[in-house]
């Protein structure tokens, strides 16, 4: 995300010293201009360019090559100034050039990423911005590529430290899960000391069992790299299914799960996916919430809101913004009696982003809770009405 909002703030400062470089170019030209430092000012935008440590490229409205910085020939190795040639003439990157089609129509900053298998697998990000006329006509198009590599290689390392760690964990583990419970079977006093110390060592190996699990599945969305098996799923029949597998946890604690979604709701959406996200609020109220958990579903604005309410505790409102931090607790006491890992709600935020959408808590102390899970209703179709906007 901050390497996305550097690229907007640069590329707005390129467009802009761009534009003024091109009149003052012009001007002097045509010898209009009067002021003695035109010149030297031309020249300064030009080396800030020249002196950036991202590659900067600008091409006219045939797509052919003006200004490419040092920068960028060392990205892709070139021995010459590409001026002159078309971005696939001078770097055979498919995914540039369709780049800079696409901007003749769109207005937009626009981001793509891609490997160059030539050289060395370099990761490298482009963003890229139309340059228009005020009466709208395309005169050409910025390009601003990051070096992504070194990045890539870090999150790799992380993700397979990850992984070992969480391997490595696994096995002792299991093994200690293992003879707990082979103890547990054959103490018949329930009521002695070492049963007791027993049962505590096994709700702590589950507790750190569901951690592990937690830690690889939030891992693999923070990656990226996580696709989603996109399918047409009735919405109803998706939260029947969860309310289902919680039912008995609910019947334990005297919660009452209520499903208020209409029958004939769709999306467009990796089914197993958010049944996680929807498991996850609905077992946090459950757990911490009070005698009834309700899944409802909106729609307005070309968006469908998935809600699950409790009428618990609620939250307090100084602390909603955090709630879908990493290992944030309301109550860390309880949450840690209650066996939470506190990454459920970040995944749930991850999830629905994967998506498009958004993940929104709405509390007061005393009042409930309120989650929202915000999704794009395009490819969706629903009975639900939408509301006057």
């Amino acid at each position: 995300m901050i390497g996305w909002g550097i690229s907007i703030l640069l590329l707005l400062g390129i467009i802009g010293g761009h534009l003024w470089w091109r009149r003052r170019y012009h001007s002097l030209a045509l010898g209009q201009a009067t002021e003695p430092a035109g010149l030297t000012d031309a020249l300064r935008m030009t080396d800030m360019f020249t002196n950036m440590p991202e590659g900067v490229l600008v091409t006219d409205h045939k797509g052919v090559i003006e200004f490419a910085n040092p920068t960028f020939c060392k990205l892709f190795e070139l021995a010459d100034d590409p001026k002159g040639k078309t971005v696939m003439e001078a770097i055979r990157i498919h995914q540039a050039n369709e780049l800079v089609e696409r901007l003749r129509e769109e207005n937009s900053v626009v981001q793509e990423e891609f490997m160059l298998p030539n050289l060395n697998e370099r990761f490298l990000q482009v963003n890229g911005v139309a340059i228009r006329e005020k009466q709208g006509r395309h005169r050409g198009a910025i390009l601003v590529f990051h070096d992504l590599t070194q990045l890539r290689r870090l999150e790799n390392l992380r993700q397979e430290f990850v992984a070992n760690v969480s391997h490595e964990l696994r096995t002792p583990l299991s093994i200690i899960k293992g003879y707990v419970e082979t103890l547990l079977d054959t103490e018949t006093d329930t009521e002695s000391v070492s049963h007791r110390f027993l049962k505590k060592i096994e709700n702590h190996s589950n507790r750190l069992t569901f951690l592990i699990e937690d830690i690889l599945t939030l891992s693999h969305l923070e990656s990226g790299d996580t696709g989603l098996d996109r399918r047409e799923v009735n919405i109803h029949q998706l939260v029947q299914g969860v309310l289902d597998g919680l039912r008995e946890m609910a019947n334990k604690k005297e919660v009452r799960l209520e499903n208020n979604v209409p029958e004939d709701t769709c999306l467009f959406a990796d089914s197993q996916r958010l049944f996680q996200a929807l498991n996850n609020l609905v077992e946090n109220g459950i757990k911490y919430g009070g005698a009834c958990v309700c899944v409802c579903a909106s729609q307005a604005n070309g968006e469908l809101d998935l809600c699950v309410n409790d009428d618990g505790p609620g939250i307090p409102a100084e602390v909603c913004d955090r709630i879908f931090e990493r290992f944030f607790r309301v109550d860390k006491a309880r949450s840690r009696e209650l066996g939470g890992t506190g990454l459920g709600l970040s995944i749930v935020k991850h999830i629905t982003q994967l998506h498009g959408g958004t993940a929104r808590v709405e509390s007061e102390l005393g009042q409930g809770a309120r989650f929202h899970l915000t999704f794009p209703i395009r490819n969706m179709t629903t009975g639900i009405q939408a509301e006057a906007t």
